[in-house]
């Protein structure tokens, strides 16, 4: 984001130094360049986006290899360990400065606080479900996580929904209803962790720092309650950290790299991306998730939970067809206006330049004797 401020002030400043109609020509490459550095911002975004879900989408092949240690104990070592990975890249980097903006806001810490405490039940969650058997039904909460997150930006961003947007959130109440009645009970892991990722995003998106900035935050305040309870645990003789040799050592401690890489990725893609299109990137996480709970977990998937899965993916399918819709309309859009823009540019040119022609072919009069 600094790169596309810095490229347009340059070239606005260039512009302007030209005078005449050149200073016109200036502005207008100023918003060109701005655009192309917003393009570039977005392409970023993506980049970053798409790595942040294939890892999440593969992780459920992760978390089994931790056991015995429980579901909070792996929490645990994931807040430890992060902030220690964190730290140490932060170190590496010399990125210090943005402490003392962050302290002197409050504002940010509330938010951040807000996030560290949303993704603690997340993860906490997430990890409960894979190791007891839900990875189907954790990939469910990562399908309809892109509606809720889109619910989340008319109610508290005040976004202005399509009507295919409105359709695709009413098929996805729909699906939360068939598949409530198929388990005989509301899918709440699924609800919770659409909810509290939803809200996660939301969270990043309003306090914009960058992703491993703000990681490194969220970890601070997960770090010593964590560190806590692994001490607590220990103190029971309930800690499986040391007791099952090396390599499950290393593994836990591996949980601060396997935490970190995705949510930088994600911290760096929400501030760049909207909020629609982390949604779109979403389906990623929950496909991966889906296939493996199916093909290599083999649990079950009766008849009334393909047709709730199947109700989930009309609405994301018909979510997908309005966006790259709306994004073509919008590129045709931004074409029009720069073919307009330069018209404009052109014309004013020529009328600037047209008295000082007159002026300098116009024949002299003979003085009258």
């Amino acid at each position: 984001m600094g790169w596309g401020r810095s490229t347009v002030t340059g070239t606005g400043g260039t512009g302007a130094t030209a005078g005449g109609t050149a200073e016109g020509t200036g502005g207008g490459a100023a918003e060109t360049v701005g655009a192309g550095a917003e393009t570039g911002e977005n392409r970023a975004g993506l980049a970053y986006g798409i790595a942040a879900y294939a890892i999440w989408g593969l992780v459920p092949l992760y978390w089994p290899l931790l056991k015995p240690a429980s579901a909070g104990e792996i929490l645990a070592h994931r807040m430890v360990w992060s902030f220690a990975f964190v730290g140490l890249a932060l170190l590496a980097l010399r990125r210090w400065g943005w402490m003392k903006e962050l302290l002197a806001d409050p504002r940010k810490l509330g938010l951040l606080t807000i996030a560290a405490t949303v993704i603690t039940v997340n993860w906490g969650l997430y990890i409960w479900s894979v190791n007891n058997g839900h990875v189907v039904e954790a990939s469910l909460g990562y399908f309809i996580n892109p509606l809720v997150t889109i619910a989340l930006g008319v109610l508290v961003l005040k976004e202005r929904l399509r009507p295919a947007q409105w359709a695709a959130v009413g098929i996805g109440f729909a699906a939360v209803l068939v598949l409530a009645a198929g388990y005989g009970r509301p899918p709440w892991i699924s609800l919770v962790l659409a909810a509290s990722f939803a809200v996660y995003g939301l969270v990043k998106k309003q306090v914009n720092i960058g992703g491993l900035e703000s990681l490194a935050a969220e970890t601070a305040v997960l770090f010593l309650p964590a560190l806590g309870y692994l001490v607590f645990l220990g103190s029971r003789s309930e800690l499986a950290f040391g007791t099952e040799g090396a390599g499950h050592m290393a593994l836990l401690a591996s949980t601060g790299v396997v935490t970190a890489i995705p949510l930088v990725c994600f911290g760096a893609a929400a501030i760049r991306l909207p909020l629609s299109t982390l949604g779109l990137l979403q389906y990623l996480a929950p496909t991966f998730q889906f296939l493996l709970g199916v093909a290599y977990f083999h649990e079950a998937m009766p008849p009334e939970r393909w047709a709730g899965f199947s109700l989930v993916w009309l609405a994301l399918t018909l979510l997908t067809w309005d966006a790259l819709r709306t994004a073509r309309r919008s590129r045709a859009a931004v074409t029009r206006a720069a073919a307009s823009a330069a018209e404009r540019l052109a014309e004013e040119a020529a009328t600037a330049t047209a008295p000082v022609t007159a002026t300098t072919t116009a024949p002299a009069r003979e003085p009258r004797g």
